[in-house]
């Protein structure tokens, strides 16, 4: 069967829940990824509340909604990266605490360990999913110490480098060690500002955690296309630790010609830029062929729209994007078409 359309509300966190589930419906989805901001997934109640996932889960049924994943973006974001006032802006108060910067990395390494723990006890609880041995999927960031050098000056040395690598290793260890412990997944969405945001660094960042079976990756084109990173080869090359599929669009090559791929600190939406998120099927992302890279690695989880185009309603963007997708998405051949030549199938 074709896979299911989700919405990632991320995005629609100024929306309770209570009134983003029936739009999520009316707009055509079959499910929700569930942010852990807003009120849409709150870590600490789901890891210690059967209450609070039991009223999450019945709140989406009720709206004839499931879902596949949660996403922990924001307090990833703060692991590894060298904090500053921005951080505060999206951390919890528990988490940015009074924003020394150490404190904050490693408060926000312990709650997205406990996410691990939260995904897992609302996944068991998911209805119809008795004795669930699925690896409950949490998607998020890692933030990076390394970022600031992606050009190589002052002059920058591999070592240099390495070292921004090993810090991750040594961070996200113990994290995918929780994570192994409860049977759920980490998928990073290689993203710039991330410690893996190509193909190449994504290959670094598997390394740096020797391998580790719970570290994967939560596939999105758009961060990839306007840099000129194949964005299919990526498929093919992580295929098995693809554990969540993103549905984004982007364009690139537009502009007028004063803003460059690093954006000449400029805002989404501006006119100059050469490049900006659009809605699924508005950009320049071939999705056919991740349909088919998808159903050639196996990946037969959720295709989640997260919707980014500053120059469209979003209603309007997440109608027509899950509509693209529904009538995209095929599910993957079960026999050979030449097969019936052979008159023993006749």
């Amino acid at each position: 069967m074709p896979r299911p359309i989700t919405l990632f509300t991320g995005q629609w966190a100024d929306l309770p829940l209570a009134k983003l589930a029936p739009l999520a419906k009316k707009l055509g989805y079959d499910g929700v990824e569930l942010a852990c901001w807003g009120d849409h997934f709150s870590v600490d109640d789901a890891a210690s509340s059967d209450k609070y996932i039991k009223e999450k889960w019945e709140l989406l049924k009720d709206h004839g909604l499931t879902c596949f994943a949660v996403s922990n973006h924001l307090i990833g974001q703060a692991v590894c990266d060298l904090i500053d006032e921005r951080h505060k802006s999206i951390l919890p108060p528990d988490v940015w605490g009074n924003g020394e910067a150490e404190g904050v990395r490693q408060r926000a390494a312990k709650k997205l360990a406990l996410t691990a723990k939260a995904a897992r006890r609302f996944f068991n609880a998911k209805p119809g999913a008795k004795n669930n041995k699925a690896a409950a999927i949490v998607n998020g960031f890692t933030g990076s110490s390394i970022w600031h050098s992606i050009y190589a000056f002052p002059p920058t040395n591999q070592a240099y480098w390495d070292k921004g690598f090993a810090d991750f290793g040594r961070r996200f260890g113990p994290i995918l060690e929780e994570f192994e412990k409860q049977n759920a997944n980490f998928a990073l969405e290689v993203h710039p500002t991330e410690i893996a945001f190509d193909i190449a660094s994504a290959e670094r960042a598997v390394a740096a955690v020797k391998g580790h079976k719970r570290f994967g990756f939560n596939y999105d084109p758009s961060h990839l296309g306007y840099q000129g990173v194949d964005y299919v080869k990526f498929i093919r090359t992580f295929g098995p630790r693809i554990f969540h599929a993103h549905m984004k669009d982007v364009w690139w090559g537009h502009g007028d010609g004063s803003v460059g791929v690093f954006g000449g600190h400029t805002n989404f939406g501006d006119a100059r830029r050469q490049w900006d998120f659009r809605s699924v099927g508005r950009g320049d992302i071939n999705f056919e062929e991740i349909i088919v890279a998808l159903n050639d690695v196996g990946y037969a989880g959720p295709l989640s729209v997260e919707w980014e185009d500053i120059r469209m309603d979003r209603e309007h963007g997440a109608t027509e994007s899950c509509a693209f997708l529904r009538k995209l998405d095929f599910a993957r051949s079960q026999i050979a078409f030449d097969a019936a030549f052979d008159k023993g199938n006749q």
